[in-house]
């Protein structure tokens, strides 16, 4: 048995991407309220970490205009989309000064985050620790209020495109 490490080889992000894409994830927005107004981003990247104490995370890229926005306001709300809500998620995922022009919205209780209208979820945290990943930061945040919407499916992103889910 050699002790050797393997040798690493380079990954084509395209190819690294397109593999990686056979795994479909949810769809998200990861919002804040800043002294600037609302701020939002969709991630496809968010998880659970702990249940004692109940800890998430989502990841951002550090290339991102609004994550820096959210990591000042120390707080955010990842609002879970549903199955008929991939306008929303397109608006998030691009540029944009006002995002939440055509978007309803409510503070959360406990943050002052913004929760979408019509999400199938909501989790409201505060910021526990951000670690540095790469091109991405992963973002652990505290939950300190979440509720189900309603029981609709939930958006599904896979192979480059969006999706429902069917039991």
């Amino acid at each position: 048995m050699s002790s050797q490490r393997p040798v690493r080889s380079v990954i084509d992000g395209a190819r690294f991407r397109q593999v990686l894409g056979h795994f479909p994830t949810g769809v998200t927005v990861v919002t804040a309220a800043t002294d600037g107004g609302p701020a939002g981003l969709a991630v496809g990247s968010f998880f659970s970490v702990s249940l004692e104490p109940p800890l998430v995370a989502f990841c951002a890229g550090k290339s991102s205009s609004t994550y820096p926005k959210i990591a000042d306001a120390g707080h955010f709300c990842v609002n879970v989309l549903g199955e008929d809500q991939e306008d929303v998620c397109r608006v998030f995922a691009t540029k944009g000064d006002d995002k939440f022009a055509t978007i309803g919205w409510r503070p959360a209780p406990g943050t002052g985050a913004p929760i979408i209208n019509d999400v199938v979820a909501w989790i409201d945290c505060e910021v526990e620790v951000a670690h540095e990943a790469g091109d991405h930061w992963i973002v652990i945040g505290r939950v300190v209020d979440l509720e189900v919407g309603h029981e609709g499916g939930p958006l599904v992103f896979f192979r480059g495109g969006f999706g429902r889910y069917t039991a």
